[in-house]
């Protein structure tokens, strides 16, 4: 009986944090993963890579309280140039042989302000691992698409050096400087679709249901 009641009040206290729980797919078709790097000392190249997967845990009660896990494609590089894409695959920058996806895991989460957050955690890419906090925006209302999802999205950014990760590839200019920026500017934008309940498993059929 004492341990029926335990588990009573257990679920009782369980309840309201339940409630306020859910998770989020982020939904690759309608994410994007976009960089700028300093090009020749005169001008910016944008980037992206393709989004992978990605799992949001989200806690509208104490958004503190959430977590976040998102995996892109580092073979996906694409900065509109197939040369220099090709060169950002091999040895000399992202290795993608090796090292075929970018991942982040947050580790803590802060409010910013109003719809604002600050999101640290570890990024891993070219098999460095390295603490950053991206500046996100969201998430935002609840929406429900035509195909009856329900969808909610998240802006974030941040700032990185390359060279943390073991990017160091360059070459020296005549006129001086180099030609590729160390500071690269990092831009998340995920479409999230909400995970539906799982349906309970169906209970085996015993003796007593066979009479």
């Amino acid at each position: 009986m004492k341990t029926t009641l335990k588990s009573a009040v257990a679920l009782m206290i369980a309840l309201p944090s339940l409630a306020f729980a859910s998770t989020w797919d982020v939904d690759p078709a309608h994410s994007s993963a976009g960089f700028t790097v300093r090009h020749m000392m005169v001008s910016n190249v944008n980037g992206s890579f393709n989004v992978k997967s990605g799992v949001v845990n989200l806690d509208d009660k104490d958004v503190t309280k959430s977590t976040v896990e998102a995996t892109l494609d580092a073979a996906s590089v694409n900065t509109g140039n197939a040369k220099r894409d090709e060169h950002l695959r091999a040895a000399d920058f992202f290795d993608t042989a090796k090292f075929p996806t970018i991942t982040f895991k947050s580790k803590k989460v802060e409010q910013a302000g109003e719809g604002k957050l600050k999101v640290s955690g570890d990024l891993t890419m070219h098999g460095v691992t390295k603490p950053v906090v991206l500046d996100v925006t969201g998430p935002s209302q609840e929406s429900k698409d035509p195909w009856g999802n329900t969808r909610r999205g998240v802006q974030a950014t941040t700032k990185l050096n390359r060279k943390d990760f073991g990017l160091t590839y360059n070459s020296a200019l005549e006129t001086g400087g180099v030609a590729v920026g160390e500071e690269v500017t990092v831009n998340l934008d995920l479409s999230l679709t909400k995970q539906q309940p799982k349906a309970p498993a169906a209970k085996p059929a015993t003796a007593s249901d066979k009479k």
